[in-house]
């Protein structure tokens, strides 16, 4: 993440009020590569492109706040490959894990991972430290540790159906694969902290969370995310679920969350209600619809209709509800900056 970002999202975590509003994406593998024009193969294969890739958009678009920025990963095979999982790359599409898991009675066997050795782990890391000078050199730093959260990786090593069956059916058999994955988690997180200790931010991905009821949260998320939040100190502790998300913003404080990234389904004034004031809210623009399929009219339309629908505009990072869709073209990005400096006084 650029350091003046860095040091501007600092601020509003701290409560602090900025002289501009500022605009800012999640992006990686599903966006970077067709917007550079190179197959996803070379993205995760080349450090030369994944870099150059990286520089290309934090430079085209200067205003905007890319998080996690250099993000080092294989899209959704990053934390299954740890566990074992056959790994499927495709030149223009992309990749995707295999199951390992072909029930939940299958939990107890699972090694636990060793993320210092295991899968494609090592591979994240030694990217980085590659790159790590260029980087800084380029006025940017390794600012967050990233994982996906336990739901996610549950549903990746034995499927999503055959998870939340396992959930309503096997409650004790869930708990103990949940825990087998937060401790993962955990040891993920805290190892990139000890490689880059420039990190003070931690950055977790979780949709099937937002797939449960009310009892099911509070027993099944809530202490997973209380203890993956409170493994290293941090200064960011970021959220994205774009999913249902009206659960997890009603829980944000207790699972240790200070940064929310949801579904544009939800508006920014309800989530507030729900999240607090403290919580910096990222959104909420429809990521495929009116980012990627959409043109910079109805761009701009949409980014109004959002921050007519909040009044008070402090601690929120204007984005799409969601990550960088595939296929959003950089006169749309250009829109939504300028649209966010027009409406947002």
């Amino acid at each position: 993440m650029r350091n003046s970002s860095w040091n501007d999202l600092v601020k509003m975590i701290d409560g602090e009020k900025l002289n501009y509003r500022p605009a800012g994406f999640i992006i990686d593998s599903p966006w970077i590569p067709g917007w550079c024009g190179i197959s996803t193969i070379d993205f995760y294969s080349s450090d030369e492109f994944w870099f150059k890739s990286n520089l290309k958009a934090v430079s085209t678009f200067p205003d905007v706040w890319f998080m996690p920025g250099f993000w080092s990963e294989y899209g959704m095979c990053t934390e299954p490959s740890a566990f074992g999982s056959r790994l499927i790359f495709l030149e223009k599409s992309l990749p995707h894990a295999e199951k390992v898991l072909s029930g939940i009675e299958g939990a107890d066997s699972l090694a636990q991972p060793n993320v210092k050795s295991d899968g494609l782990l090592p591979f994240m890391i030694s990217r980085l430290r590659n790159n790590e000078k260029a980087i800084m050199e380029a006025d940017h730093q390794i600012r967050f540790a990233i994982a996906r959260g336990p739901m996610n990786i549950a549903s990746f090593l034995m499927g999503t159906t055959e998870f939340m069956t396992a959930l309503a059916l096997d409650p004790d058999g869930s708990h103990r694969l949940l825990n087998k994955i937060t401790t993962f988690i955990c040891d993920w997180l805290s190892w990139q902290k000890e490689c880059f200790p420039s990190i003070d931010g931690i950055f977790v991905l979780d949709d099937i969370m937002g797939f449960v009821g009310d009892n099911e949260f509070r027993e099944f998320v809530i202490p997973n995310f209380k203890k993956i939040f409170g493994c290293i100190s941090a200064k960011a502790r970021f959220l994205h679920n774009d999913a249902d998300g009206l659960i997890t913003a009603g829980n944000l404080k207790e699972m240790g969350v200070n940064m929310f990234n949801f579904s544009f389904n939800h508006s920014m004034s309800e989530i507030r209600k729900l999240a607090g004031p403290e919580v910096i809210l990222v959104g909420n623009i429809p990521p495929r619809d009116v980012m990627a399929g959409g043109t910079p009219r109805q761009v701009e339309a949409a980014v109004r209709k959002a921050i007519s629908e909040i009044e008070e505009h402090d601690r929120i990072i204007w984005s799409a509800g969601g990550g960088m869709a595939p296929g959003v073209p950089g006169v749309n990005i250009d829109a939504f900056v300028q649209a966010v400096k027009s409406y947002s006084k």
